[in-house]
């Protein structure tokens, strides 16, 4: 036991630095700043070595606490998961996914009942975040983000292509046409704030990089811009094959087949202490399948 740094001393020191704020640590864990600077400053003298550099009241992880912390959140992972199993029934396994909202309306959860009535008796439990998975406050077996992106302690895979094109309904197109990127001058564009490129960088690779609208929508969330092009409320550059479900409901049209921008592929991460598990590899091979068919 010698070898245990103060246990309550790392969990604060998890959520200090995936957070990168003391007050936010204390926030979350229900504790005063003071005592996570107590408990932060304990866990550093403990190991001999400084883990955050401390500038006119903000903190900033060393190079050593980028390198602990994600130790530690795979040590945490390990014990919030091991407790999780233990306290299910002997006949059942959990799998906790976190994806990106976008996604799972409009991909995975149309296909999800496939991978279900293979696995019965498994427990699934899907949560939705456009946050990087190292701020997500539960664990998770496995995550799909867009990709590659920067996830130590993780083994990540790209699964599934993805490339945008300008998407709009069926009576919206009726009532203002839509022949070529210029006609875009005539027509409401819909902005999604996680997705702040994809309208300039279409727009250059069409060749009319300054065009100008009727006038723009921007939303916090890309399902909402979707919704609203569902609606007649202007055109949206909507990720495809996402999109492709919309299309073939007759909600939406897409009515300028080019350019084709291609983007980031979409990934599965999964924690590395997670990566031999039947029922997570089980899962990584399903989606590449589905991606596949």
């Amino acid at each position: 036991m010698s070898t245990y740094p103060p246990l309550n001393s790392l969990r604060i020191f998890e959520a200090a630095a995936r957070l990168e704020s003391f007050s936010a640590a204390a926030g979350e864990l229900f504790v005063t700043h003071g005592a996570v600077s107590k408990q932060i400053k304990q866990l550093e003298d403990w190991l001999g070595i400084l883990l955050f550099e401390r500038s006119g009241g903000r903190v900033k992880l060393t190079d050593a606490g980028w390198r602990y912390l994600v130790q530690v959140q795979d040590g945490l992972d390990l014990i919030a998961n091991a407790t999780s199993q233990l306290l299910q029934p002997n006949n059942q396994r959990r799998l906790s996914i976190n994806s990106t909202p976008t996604f799972a309306s409009y991909w995975l959860l149309p296909r999800l009942g496939g991978f279900r009535a293979r696995f019965p008796d498994l427990e699934l439990h899907l949560a939705t975040s456009d946050r990087d998975i190292s701020r997500l406050d539960a664990p998770f077996d496995l995550a799909i983000r867009r990709g590659p992106g920067d996830w130590p302690g993780h083994i990540a895979k790209p699964f599934l292509k993805e490339w945008e094109l300008p998407l709009c309904s069926p009576a919206l197109l009726a009532r203002i046409p839509l022949h070529s990127p210029a006609d875009l001058t005539a027509h409401t564009l819909l902005h999604a704030d996680t997705r702040p490129t994809a309208w300039p960088r279409w727009l250059t690779l069409a060749g009319v990089p300054e065009l100008k609208p009727a006038s723009s929508m921007h939303f916090d969330k890309f399902s909402l811009a979707l919704q609203a092009a569902t609606d007649g409320l202007g055109v949206v550059l909507g990720p495809m094959p996402m999109g492709q479900a919309q299309i073939d409901a007759g909600f939406l049209v897409s009515p300028l087949p080019e350019p084709v921008v291609t983007v980031r592929d979409y990934c599965w991460v999964v924690p590395r202490m997670a990566a031999e598990d039947p029922t997570v590899s089980a899962f990584c091979r399903w989606l590449e399948s589905e991606a596949g068919a």
